[in-house]
């Protein structure tokens, strides 16, 4: 089972067009921007927690 082929998307998206409307997609796309920029975020932030305390492990050997 593979990623869907061209008609699949484009029944999938007139699917999304019809469930929530022309003037609701955008809202929709901009909320799932956002919700992706918090998670980058905090997956960052997380990266840099584990390695400042690896080098601070490191730095006290």
């Amino acid at each position: 089972m593979g990623l869907p082929g061209g008609i699949e998307w484009i029944v999938i998206l007139f699917a999304i067009l019809l469930l929530f409307g022309g003037r609701k997609i955008p809202e929709l796309m901009k909320g799932l921007g956002k919700g992706i920029r918090e998670f980058n975020a905090a997956k960052d932030s997380i990266k840099e927690e584990l390695e400042s305390g690896i080098n601070d492990k490191d730095d006290k050997k």
